[in-house]
C-alpha cells in the first residue's frame, strides 16, 4: 500500500512562515487558484460566505488576504472598509494589481506581528492561514482585542484529522484510495508535509484546542462547520467524492460579547 505523501515528521519551524514567497510554491498555487481546481472554490469560499453577518457599513480585517479575493467581496457587500494583510510579497502584489479601490488597504506583513488598533473592526476573517501560525492563542487574542464588541470572527483551517498525520490516503497496488489514515491525534505541533514543494510546515492541533482557545480568550462560539459538498456539486466535480469520506477543513464562528451597562 502507498500514501500521497511521504514526509510527515514532526518538526520545529521558525515563525512566521512564508512559503508563498517561494517561486515554484507561489506558482503552482496560483494557477490552482486561478483554475479554481482546488477545495477553495468547490468549498471553503461557499461555506465563509454563507455564515457571514451583514457586512453594509461594516470594517473588516483580513487575515491572510492571498490575492485580494475576499476582501473586494467584502466591499461588493457593502463594507465600509477593509485592511488586508499578508505575509507574501508575492501575494500582496498580486492583490493591489487586482484592485481598484481606496477602501482597501492591503499591508505587507505577518499574522503575528500585526499590530492593530484595539476595537477597530466588525470583522475579522482568515481563509485556511491560522495552520500555519505557530501560536494560535496569541493571535486568537489579539483579534478579540482589535474586535468591536459585538463583532465576528470567521476562520477557517484546514480539518485537524488532516493535519494530525499528514501522509495522505492509502492506496492500494493501482492506486485506489482505501482510507486515511488518522494517527497522533493528541501530539499537536508542527508537521512537514510536501504541497507544490517539499518542507511546508503547518501546525496540527486538535479541535478542542481550535474551540477552547476561542473560549477562553473570551469568545463565544457560534457556529462550527465541516464544509461537505452538496449532492449537485458532487455529481458535476466527482473528483470532490475525498471530501465525503474524511472533512478537509474546520470553519469556525466567534463573537465578542457585546459590553453589559
Amino acid at each position: 500500500m502507498t500514501s500521497s505523501h511521504e514526509d510527515h515528521n514532526t518538526v520545529p519551524a521558525p515563525s512566521p512562515q512564508n512559503i508563498y514567497d517561494d517561486p515554484r510554491f507561489f506558482e503552482g498555487y496560483r494557477t490552482l487558484r486561478e483554475k479554481d481546481t482546488g477545495l477553495n472554490g468547490a468549498l471553503e469560499i461557499p461555506a465563509i460566505r454563507a455564515l457571514l453577518p451583514d457586512l453594509r457599513g461594516r470594517t473588516v480585517l483580513d487575515l491572510g488576504c492571498g490575492f485580494g479575493d475576499f476582501a473586494r467581496h467584502a466591499r461588493a457587500q457593502g463594507a465600509a472598509r477593509v485592511t488586508a494583510l499578508d505575509v507574501s510579497a508575492n501575494m500582496i502584489e498580486a492583490a493591489r494589481a487586482l484592485t481598484q479601490d481606496a477602501a482597501i488597504t492591503y499591508i505587507h506583513g505577518s499574522i503575528e506581528d500585526c499590530a492593530m488598533p484595539p476595537a477597530a473592526f466588525d470583522l475579522a476573517v482568515s481563509s485556511l492561514a491560522l495552520h500555519y501560525i505557530a501560536d494560535y492563542r496569541a493571535v486568537v487574542r489579539r483579534v478579540f482585542d482589535c474586535l468591536r464588541p459585538g463583532g465576528t470572527f470567521i476562520f477557517s483551517v484546514e480539518h485537524p484529522v488532516q493535519t494530525a498525520y499528514p501522509v495522505g490516503w492509502v492506496c492500494d497496488k493501482d492506486g485506489n484510495k482505501l482510507h486515511w489514515p488518522l494517527d497522533r491525534y493528541q501530539q499537536e505541533g508542527a508537521r512537514s508535509t510536501s504541497w507544490f514543494v517539499d518542507g511546508v510546515i503547518k501546525y496540527h492541533r486538535t479541535m478542542e484546542t481550535y474551540v477552547n482557545t476561542l473560549i477562553a480568550c473570551g469568545f463565544q462560539i457560534r457556529h462550527l462547520a465541516e464544509p461537505c459538498p452538496p449532492a449537485a456539486i458532487l455529481q458535476a466535480r466527482p473528483d470532490l467524492e475525498d471530501t465525503v469520506r474524511r472533512p478537509p477543513m474546520l470553519i469556525l464562528v466567534a463573537t465578542k460579547p457585546v459590553e453589559k451597562e
